[in-house]
């Protein structure tokens, strides 16, 4: 059935083709000219529709601008945010005066010459000084625009000297993982030959490590404090994306990235802002990872320093969860909570 539906459908092509071929011809005997032929009077109303056409065009875009502005990003909420800003429009800016002067100029050039038998058109193979212009102009403003986001980069990607909260960020299909480096703001050493259950991370049992503070679902920041994240991968590259923040790292299997910046706008300060108490911050991936990127997201607080250490009071360290999760028994007179590998190890022993 469906090999006869598609021969009718061939078929029925054929036949549309066919006939407008035949009608073709039958004008063509009638009026004794071709239709490809514009004539005069056909050139200058296409000339007229083109000029039409960009009105419509330009309308339409202002238009999609007016009406959706509001699906924009709010205002930036980290400090060198304005600056990432000050570049991004000014090359929309650059692109859309462009834009703009190419599409004039097009559109006057097919209605001003449109096609007439009276005309002829002037042929010539080189002219140095266009070539000169349109390559010389381009390059010089290309370069400026170069320069300019260099020295922003420069400036927004470099870490500063003021004391930051250390983090690290851990991307894996599909999901991230938060760590806060403990009172000695060092994050604890990992390896990945020590991912097991219980440790995701493969921290290592060293005391650097015990008091790190792991978490899932969502992590906090302190308004005005600057954060240093780290970026890892477990599997393939990810991209940690945080759009509000305007950040934005690669994570890349075997390496570890960094990226700082100084949250400045608390979390309840922008839903009061937005009229949006649904609001929050988040962090997504920004490289298509797999079936389930879409997954990959995790909400972002920012808040007072207050509200921050509350915060984390109500956290568990590292070697707080792996006690919680495995606690040590047996006539041990201090109660000492064993490792995970000091306990496969005492069992082998028993064995």
């Amino acid at each position: 059935m469906v090999f006869l539906v598609l021969t009718v459908i061939v078929l029925f092509v054929i036949a549309v083709v066919r006939v407008m071929t035949i009608a073709e011809l039958s004008a063509e005997l009638r009026n004794g000219r071709t239709d490809d032929v514009m004539t005069d009077e056909e050139n200058k109303n296409q000339g007229l529709m083109w000029v039409v056409f960009m009105i419509a065009f330009f309308g339409f875009c202002i238009w999609q601008m007016v009406k959706y502005s509001d699906k924009l990003l709010p205002r930036a909420a980290s400090e060198h945010g304005p600056e990432i800003d000050t570049l991004f429009n000014f090359s929309m800016l650059l692109i859309t005066i462009v834009v703009v002067i190419t599409h004039i100029v097009l559109v006057y050039q097919a209605y001003k010459n449109a096609g007439a038998k009276t005309r002829k058109a002037t042929y010539f193979a080189h002219s140095n000084k266009l070539e000169l212009i349109w390559t010389v102009i381009p390059a010089i403003v290309l370069t400026a625009m170069i320069v300019y986001g260099l020295t922003v980069w420069n400036r927004v990607i470099y870490p500063s000297d003021k004391p930051a909260i250390v983090m690290e960020l851990y991307a894996k299909q599909f999901d991230w993982t938060a760590r806060y480096a403990g009172n000695d703001n060092t994050l604890g050493r990992s390896d990945f030959r020590s991912i097991k259950e219980g440790n995701d991370l493969g921290l290592l049992e060293d005391s650097k490590a015990d008091d790190d503070v792991i978490v899932k679902g969502e992590f906090h920041l302190i308004k005005g404090k600057p954060v240093r994240f780290k970026f890892r991968s477990r599997d393939v590259i990810h991209s940690a994306y945080m759009p509000h923040f305007r950040a934005q790292m690669n994570c890349v299997p075997g390496m570890e990235t960094v990226f700082e910046f100084t949250p400045t706008v608390t979390t309840a300060e922008m839903r009061a802002e937005l009229k949006n108490d649904a609001f929050n911050y988040v962090l997504l991936c920004n490289k298509v990872c797999g079936q389930a990127h879409y997954n990959m997201q995790m909400d972002i607080v920012v808040e007072t320093q207050k509200e921050f250490d509350t915060w984390m009071a109500g956290q568990e360290n590292w070697m707080q969860k792996q006690a919680t999760a495995a606690p040590a028994t047996g006539p041990v007179a201090d109660a000492t909570i064993l490792s995970p590998v000091a306990k496969t190890d005492q069992s082998k022993e028993k064995h």
